[in-house]
């Protein structure tokens, strides 16, 4: 007896008849002609069932397994034939079926079509349906790819802290972690919380980014990356954003802003291509679904040269552009997501760097450039999704790291190991961030966070 996978009888459909083969699965739909028994048995390895024929006068429990609900787990034996002129390539006709578990009635997937938000209700059963268990393919996929691609070039994979005592974005929206009674904690004499009596006898959080310590091992062993989760206690109901998600980030030493923006296009293309070429079952029923535009778009950024403009030039060519936004569009504000769809959709037709932005809307850790109103930052901007990575150069000079952090009013101290590495050795290096979750919503064409995270954190909900 042979154990097969539904993915690899369609990887390698048979022409002539398979002998006593086992496969395992949920059924998604079973149908009782009284003579036979159809069963769709999905094991979750492809975006196809496999067909299940019971004859009633070859499965000894045929009465038992026809009148099985939905969900119903079964193990199935029996001969897979070649069926070229039907639907489907090929069907098991079975010898034998076990009920490896019942379903009740009131499974809530049925053979029908189910909203999303519906679906987001029962997470914990959504990766059976057709649409999450292609997302959830995908994305498994996509996770196993970011470690190939780095592994393949050198670079070090270093496991940065959940639990940090400094900001490294500085916008202040972390999650504070304490072991103090929310009760009654223990007070200072103005009446504070006494943080020295706390587990760490400092304020800790959440981390919001693996950067700042990425960057002390990448000034050691060169090239690095992080590929964790972060959290980001923003208040936001929007599509595109989540308290809990998943950052790669890459660091190179001895690097320019032009090396970091020539290994976020290599990225990506790598993990699109590996994307289509592997994962085509589900991206062709999510393009389909969802998105009638998702392989031409990732055949696009595939197979393009990603242009590059500054900043200033985006805002220029935004400023002609022949249509009115609803966010004005000045020099020295931060673009926003319809700005950057113009100029990756309708302008360019691909993706594009945008870089060299205004200091003010960037981060304290960004290289200042020489006409001192500009960072070295790039953002890729991307066809249906807008901003995919955001990167730049590091300030790697002591007193000019110094003078900015002193500028936004920041608190040298917690950053002194950070500084650190300006006063040993320091060498220009460059890094970039790229949102996970949001890079499958781009491979996948899902429209909301909340459909390509296997148990979304956001505001205002924290189930399963």
């Amino acid at each position: 007896m042979t154990k097969l996978t539904v993915r690899e009888l369609y990887a390698a459909p048979p022409v002539e008849p398979l002998l006593d083969v086992s496969v395992s699965g949920w059924a998604r739909s079973i149908r009782d002609s009284r003579a036979f028994a159809f069963i769709a048995l999905s094991d979750g390895t492809h975006q196809q069932p496999l067909q299940i024929v019971a004859a009633s006068d070859a499965i000894p429990n045929y009465k038992d397994i026809a009148k099985q609900n939905v969900g119903a787990a079964f193990t199935c034996l029996g001969s897979i034939i070649p069926t070229p002129d039907r639907k489907q390539p090929f069907e098991m006709q079975a010898t034998s079926i076990t009920l490896s578990g019942p379903s009740s009635s009131d499974y809530p997937l049925q053979k029908k079509g189910h909203s999303l938000e519906f679906l987001r209700s029962i997470s914990h059963l959504r990766p059976r349906s057709n649409t999450f268990g292609a997302v959830f393919r995908i994305r498994s996929l996509a996770a196993q790819r970011v470690h190939k691609f780095f592994h393949d070039l050198g670079f070090i994979y270093v496991h940065t802290p959940i639990i940090t005592t400094s900001d490294a974005e500085g916008a202040g929206e972390m999650f504070r972690v304490t072991a103090l009674d929310p009760h009654t904690p223990p007070l200072t004499p103005s009446g504070l919380a006494d943080l020295s009596q706390d587990f760490f006898s400092r304020a800790a959080f959440l981390t919001v980014s693996g950067q700042l310590n990425v960057e002390a091992f990448c000034l050691a062993l060169r090239d690095c990356y992080t590929f964790g989760p972060t959290f980001r206690a923003e208040r936001s109901y929007t599509p595109r954003h989540a308290a809990e998600f998943w950052m790669i980030e890459p660091e190179i030493a001895f690097a320019d802003l032009h090396a970091d923006m020539d290994l976020a296009e290599s990225f990506t293309k790598d993990i699109v291509t590996s994307i289509l070429t592997e994962s085509l079952p589900d991206l062709r029923f999510l393009n389909q679904m969802f998105d009638k535009t998702l392989l031409d778009r990732l055949e696009n950024v595939a197979t393009s040269n990603f242009a590059r403009i500054t900043y200033t030039d985006a805002i220029s060519i935004l400023q002609k552009a022949p249509l009115s936004f609803e966010y004005p569009v000045s020099w020295g504000s931060d673009l926003q997501t319809e700005h950057e769809k113009y100029l990756a959709e309708t302008y360019f037709k691909r993706p594009v760097f945008v870089h060299d932005y205004p200091k003010e809307i960037k981060a304290f850790y960004m290289r200042m450039n020489d006409d001192g109103k500009t960072v070295a930052a790039a953002d890729l901007l991307a066809p249906g999704i807008g901003e995919l990575v955001g990167g730049s150069q590091r300030e790697e000079r002591m007193d000019a790291l110094t003078s900015r952090m002193l500028e936004l009013n920041m608190p040298l101290e917690p950053y002194r190991w950070y500084l650190d590495l300006r006063a040993y050795g320091s060498v220009p290096h460059a890094g970039f961030g790229l949102g996970f979750d949001r890079l499958i919503m781009f491979l996948t064409g899902m429209s909301n966070i909340r459909d390509v995270i296997p148990f979304p954190r956001t505001t205002g909900s924290a189930e399963f």
